[in-house]
Order: structure tokens, then C-alpha cells, then sequence
């Protein structure tokens, strides 16, 4: 069996590496083409060109590098007719790998298409669900609301269960150790900073969090700050950093996990990594903005008062979010320090957080071999 899977950001390579290991236990001669980042490269993927080029996120920020992703959405689709693969397999970046799909099944009209997290049309566009149908067959869902939306539109759907409920947690020894790595002293409070997976949001978003735990700090003199990032961005985050105070420490692969365990509070951009705080049970603040013109046009569309994903997950309103407009250090900063001061905050996130991690499937079979069993149904070869 030979699939073709794009991934075109941090969280989506996280997804198909999961789905590319469990097809391999279900299917041992499966092979695989296409385009990831080097988790999915780790499980036999030989990306096609850096993932990286893909991770591009709102208006402004794809049009300066609208002719190449379109000469990368030609070469791809020529890439999937000349495999010709029992199925595509799109991760997430639905501006890029729909496109690559309907080109595709231009030569291949019978080519199985299948993606890898539905739209979020209960959040806003909820028109995308029926423009995507167009060109998938079936959708794998991380959102236990998501599949009769799908369906309604005309695709099939299964939910599959986040991989985050799955993740491993480092141990309170494994978390000591990274603060004595790092010469972080084991009663001085310590905040996560991560400003994104993006270039784009790293240079938008980062130095406002820089700028907010300075504030912090000077409510908290002994605050220790520590910036786990991916390879796309790990330069870029640096270089921002640099001149930070509190100066952090930037720490990559292996380091994550116990940097997560060591942590008492986060500050976090919107997205993915705030299931991967609350599957550490690790207190958060959300911010997150666009370019002005981004932000005009999503105020107009947005359905839903939170788009931080624990808070819809579990149907609170336990995370503090700050968007737009509202993303400007003092406020973020306001809500760190009330998170460090009221141990009944901490507590309020943490019961909404297992909520969250119970409803995405913690303690069942492992998501990403659940996926790989819809793809096996969805192909006839279940």
C-alpha cells in the first residue's frame, strides 16, 4: 500500500507521525511520500521539500509568498498523479493541501482524498465544510462535535481522538533535573513562554510576551522563563529573545516534555499547544493577533466567544484569552500574575483541563492508531 500525506506545520507533522506509525502496524508494507517535518520523516518520509515553506497563516502573511506556495501546490500535485497512491492523505493546512487535491484528482479523477483534522466551521466560514467536500472523501476529526458537521456537508467522518491525550509527561524527577540543568532554582516560579510555531507569530507575538514577563518579573523578581520551540523557528526565536529580562532559555526536542513538567505557568499563543499545557495540567494564558487587516475581516466572521481549544473542549471558560486588540503585555501580564497568585485559578484550569483530555479520548486506544483505521475503512482495506 503507498500513500501520499501532506503536513505543512509543527502540529500537523506531530498528527501524521502518530497515523504513519499506526498504519504501520496494521499495514507493514505501506510505504509513504509526500511532505512533513522530521517527525514524519522520522517514520520514513523523505519530505519533498522543508515543511516549513507551508507554515505561512493569515492574508497578509501568504501574499508576499503567494507565486512560490503556488509553484509548490503544482509541483505537489504532480508529485501525488506520477505516485499514483492508493490514498491522500492532507494534514491540516487546508489553504495549501486542498488545492494540491483538487489538482490531483484532475489526473487521478479517482484518486481517494482524505484529511487530517476538519475545518473549524462551528467556529467560523462554516461554508469551507461543503467547498472542502468538493475535493475529500473523508475526514478525520480531533473534536468530538466535529463529525456532523462533516457529514452535513457530504463527506464521511470519524472522530479519532487527539494525540495530546496520549502525550507523554515527564516525571517530577525528569522536571527537578531540567531546573537544575538550567540553573533554575527549584522554588522560583517558572513560566513557559511560546509565542508560536510560525515565523509570522514569532515576530508578531514575540516581543509582546517578552515585554509582558518583564512585567511579571518585576511582581516576581525570581521568575525563570523557558521557550520550547520547533527546528522552523528555533534561530528566529533566539535572535527575539536575546536581549529579553528575564533572559530565557530556548530549548528544543527532547527538553520539551521536562520543560513542560517543570513549569508553573504558561503563556501561550492560540492553537494546538494549549491541549498540550492542559494535558501537562499546566495553568495558561492565551494571546494571539493578526496583522490589522487579518483581524478586521476574522472580527466580522468569527461564531464563538473563545477559540482556545480547552475552554471549547470543555465547555468552560477557564482560560483567559486575549485576542487582537486585546493581546498588549499589560493585560497578558495582569493575567500571568493573577495565575501564579491564586492557587483557586490554577485549580479552576486544572478541573477543566482533565475534562478536556477525558473527552479527546485520554485512557482509550491510541488516536493515531485510531486514525489509521478509519484511513483502512475509508480505502476499502479494513
Amino acid at each position: 500500500m503507498k500513500l501520499f500525506l501532506i503536513a505543512g506545520e509543527a502540529s500537523g507533522d506531530a498528527l501524521g507521525a502518530a497515523l504513519m506509525a499506526g498504519l504501520k502496524e496494521l499495514v507493514p508494507d505501506v510505504t509513504f511520500e509526500g511532505i512533513s517535518g522530521p517527525l514524519m520523516e522520522a517514520e520514513g518520509l523523505q519530505s519533498r521539500f522543508p515543511m516549513e515553506e507551508l507554515s505561512v497563516m493569515g492574508l497578509m502573511e501568504v501574499l508576499p509568498k503567494y507565486r512560490h506556495l503556488k509553484r509548490r501546490i503544482a509541483e505537489t500535485a504532480q508529485g501525488v498523479t506520477a505516485t499514483r497512491p492508493d490514498a491522500l492523505i492532507t494534514i491540516d493546512s487546508p489553504d495549501f493541501s486542498l488545492r494540491v487535491a483538487r489538482l490531483a484528482r484532475v489526473g487521478l479523477p479517482a484518486l481517494k482524498a482524505i484529511h487530517y483534522v476538519a475545518p473549524s466551521v462551528w467556529a467560523w466560514r462554516p461554508g469551507r465544510a461543503a467547498k472542502m467536500a468538493e475535493v475529500i472523501d473523508h475526514v478525520l476529526a480531533l473534536l468530538p462535535f466535529e463529525p456532523p458537521y462533516m457529514e452535513a456537508a457530504g463527506m464521511t467522518c470519524d472522530f479519532v481522538g487527539h494525540p495530546v491525550a496520549t502525550m507523554p509527561v515527564a516525571t517530577p524527577t525528569e522536571a527537578a533535573a531540567f531546573r537544575a540543568r538550567h540553573g533554575i532554582a527549584p522554588d522560583a516560579p517558572l513560566a513557559l513562554c511560546l509565542p508560536g510555531s510560525r515565523r509570522g507569530e514569532v515576530g508578531r507575538l514575540g516581543p509582546r510576551f517578552g515585554a509582558a514577563l518583564d512585567l511579571v518579573a518585576k511582581e516576581a523578581p525570581e521568575l525563570a522563563v523557558a521557550i520550547p520551540t520547533v527546528r522552523g523557528v528555533a534561530a528566529l526565536v533566539r535572535e527575539t529573545t536575546a536581549h529579553w529580562s528575564p533572559r530565557p532559555v530556548v530549548v528544543e526536542g527532547a527538553e520539551k516534555a521536562a520543560a513542560f513538567a517543570a513549569a508553573d505557568v504558561a503563556l501561550a499563543a492560540s492553537g494546538t499547544v494549549s491541549l498540550e499545557l492542559a494535558a501537562n495540567a499546566l495553568p495558561m494564558v492565551i494571546g494571539y493577533d493578526f496583522n490589522p487587516l487579518t483581524r478586521f475581516i476574522l472580527r466580522r466572521i468569527v461564531r464563538h466567544d473563545t477559540v482556545t481549544l480547552v475552554n471549547l473542549v470543555s465547555e468552560t471558560r477557564a482560560v483567559p484569552e486575549f485576542l487582537g486588540e486585546a493581546c498588549q503585555p499589560g493585560q497578558l501580564a495582569g493575567a500571568v500574575t493573577r495565575l501564579l497568585r491564586d492557587p483557586g485559578a490554577r485549580e479552576n484550569q486544572r478541573a477543566a483541563m482533565a475534562l478536556t483530555m477525558e473527552r479527546l479520548g485520554r485512557g482509550g486506544e491510541p488516536p493515531g492508531l485510531r486514525a489509521a483505521r478509519s484511513v483502512l475503512r475509508a480505502i476499502g482495506r479494513a
